[in-house]
């Protein structure tokens, strides 16, 4: 039998890991001590007062006993006979050094080297419940975990609610059909065929494989037809997935994001209602996914500014073959339709008057072969659901996503149902749609328990002191996209990137904002926060073992490193003009 060395390597290799990880994690834990830091802050006269004393001991041993916020915070009202009450903070808070940093980066070395985001978040998470002392990872961590109004909001949301709707919608066809009927009614020409995909890649906000999927495969027939190249379209599809996602936030990422950023003590992060407002309020700041969707229109506009050598030539190539098939057919005006444009253009025709012929074409799969489908039923789902995100935040209670999506699939089932589809039919799209999601949902709950282990063990507040003081303001919000950037990058996922970079990072922008007037140390938290936030989408988009990316250039036809490397050139353009107008912020605002 012959010996292959890199192979049996490799199948060694993630043993190595995990027994290396684990047994560092072990010793750690019996070895650390963690550093505890109090301050009052308030009334000078009072700060040695024996009820703040006593509150701060209480505060240690609400935190030994298992609570999972690192830094706790109580008011004492101490009182004296000649002055009115004085008001004292009491803030407790503990890290365990550098060894509160393992879990993070143990699940981001796991997940660059053996690309496994699944596995490498299991790894973190048990290697801080090692460094804690918590043997019964079951009973202790995960179940504790779990069980949180964190963990119950993502299965509510982004299990039930959105699988479900994206289930309905398959099942229907009714994405499907929308983006056929924007196809057909709108493509007059190649400029418009690229616009076309630009607003789809728009109005499916969700982000994710299901704009990618959904954009791509409706448009690629028509943007072979008008020999469009397969480089814009992934550009295209792939730029207008996360980025705006981020940016039109009607969809599961404030839900998720929400359960990473809290940092006890602070008004403004203080309930989930409190953070998916705060989410809605960043999003002006998002320069990256601002600068990518433009990028993206002026390329369909043909007015890119800076796309690289690469890319201009596979533009160049794809429009010289256009004006060929125009004189093959014996035309040679370009604004008219020739007859080869009529002959490429019956079989998109028909599948866009007929879904079900187009079937396999466009991955409608799913769709009930008896079902006639009507863009109309995802026009009104998505508009119910945009309509009360807005709707309540108009009215004070907050932007209720979770109201929005219950909403939409209500409406959803009941018009798939006035139109005719049987109710067994209704539930085998729902449960595909469910299906689809469980994984994703999983490692979003692990993501969620890993972050609240990273805040437990003091990772934000090791930070805080160990390069608080080290980095000029000015600079923290373009360091934190480059590091965020490279994770997301190598790793090959943002939200796996958020469930290690949040709970790091705003703990020590909120340090580093507390020296600063209350209004401008909000605006500060707000910059560093979008900083993360596009700093993984950029890291994510640009990756090659992205899902999305992968996706965008399969549904697209282009080869793989090619799409990376022709969109890398107008995403760093993106990404610089981004840091620059962070930087800038932080100049202005504080």
């Amino acid at each position: 039998m012959q010996w292959v060395p890199h192979k049996r390597l490799f199948s060694w290799g993630p043993m190595l890991f995990v027994t290396l990880a684990l047994l560092v994690s072990f010793l750690a834990g019996r070895q650390a001590a963690p550093v505890w830091m109090e301050k009052a802050t308030g009334d000078a006269a009072f700060r040695s007062a024996s009820e703040v004393a006593a509150t701060t001991e209480r505060l240690k041993q609400a935190i030994l006993g298992g609570g999972n916020q690192p830094i706790s915070e109580e008011v004492v009202v101490a009182t004296a006979e000649d002055r009115s009450p004085p008001v004292v903070f009491v803030t407790v808070g503990r890290h365990f050094g550098f060894w509160a940093l393992l879990p993070a980066i143990v699940t981001l070395a796991f997940c660059v080297l053996f690309r496994e985001p699944l596995p490498a978040l299991l790894l973190g998470i048990t290697c801080g419940a090692l460094l804690l002392g918590r043997v019964d990872l079951t009973e202790s961590i995960l179940l504790p975990g779990m069980a949180s109004a964190q963990s119950a909001n993502i299965l509510l949301l982004y299990l039930w609610l959105l699988g479900t709707l994206l289930g309905v919608w398959s099942r229907t066809g009714a994405a499907m059909a929308f983006a056929q009927w924007t196809c057909q009614h709108f493509v007059r020409g190649p400029r418009s065929a690229k616009l076309v995909a630009w607003g789809l890649g728009v109005i499916f906000f969700q982000g994710g494989t299901i704009s990618t999927v959904l954009v791509g495969t409706t448009v690629r027939p028509i943007t072979d037809r008008y020999r469009i190249s397969k480089e814009e379209l992934a550009y295209i599809v792939d730029s207008t997935a996360s980025p705006i996602a981020a940016l039109i936030a009607f969809n599961a990422w404030p839900i998720y994001v929400q359960a990473l950023i809290l940092v006890p003590g602070v008004s403004y992060l203080a309930t989930e209602e409190d953070r998916i407002a705060f989410f809605f309020s960043c999003t002006p700041l998002s320069f990256y996914s601002v600068f990518a969707v433009l990028g993206t229109f002026l390329l369909a506009i043909d007015r890119a500014p800076f796309l690289g050598r690469r890319f201009r030539a596979a533009i160049a190539t794809s429009r010289a073959k256009y004006y060929d098939d125009l004189a093959a057919a014996g035309n040679t005006d370009p604004l008219t339709v020739s007859d080869l444009d009529e002959a490429r253009e019956a079989p998109v025709q028909a599948a866009a008057a007929d879904p079900k012929e187009g079937e396999d074409a466009f991955g409608l799969s799913d769709a009930d072969p008896d079902y006639s489908p009507s863009a109309y039923e995802f026009i009104a789902a998505l508009a119910v659901l945009i309509v009360t995100v807005i709707g309540t935040a108009a009215l004070g209670m907050g932007p209720q996503v979770k109201w929005a999506f219950a909403a939409a699939v209500v409406v959803s089932v009941v018009s798939a149902l006035v139109r005719g589809m049987t109710i067994q039919s209704l539930v085998r799209g729902i449960g595909n749609g469910l299906r689809s999601v469980t994984v994703a949902s999983v490692i979003l709950i692990l993501a969620v328990v890993l972050g609240g282990l990273t805040t437990e063990l003091g990772g934000g507040l090791f930070l805080s002191m160990a390069i608080g003081d080290q980095v000029p303001r000015l600079l923290f919000p373009g360091l934190l996209f480059l590091l965020t950037a490279a994770m997301a990058f190598g790793t090959g996922t943002s939200w796996g990137t958020y469930a290690i970079a949040f709970p790091l990072t705003m703990p020590l922008a909120v340090e580093m904002a507390s020296v600063l007037p209350e209004g401008a140390a909000l605006w500060f938290v707000m910059v560093c926060f979008a900083a993360v936030l596009n700093g993984s989408v950029f890291g994510d988009q640009c990756s090659p073992i992205s899902d999305t990316t992968i996706l965008s250039s399969l549904v697209s036809g282009c080869e793989l490193m090619q799409h990376v490397r022709t969109q890398l050139v107008p995403a760093l353009l993106a990404g610089a003009l981004a840091v620059a107008c962070w930087t800038m912020a932080v100049l202005v605002l504080t």
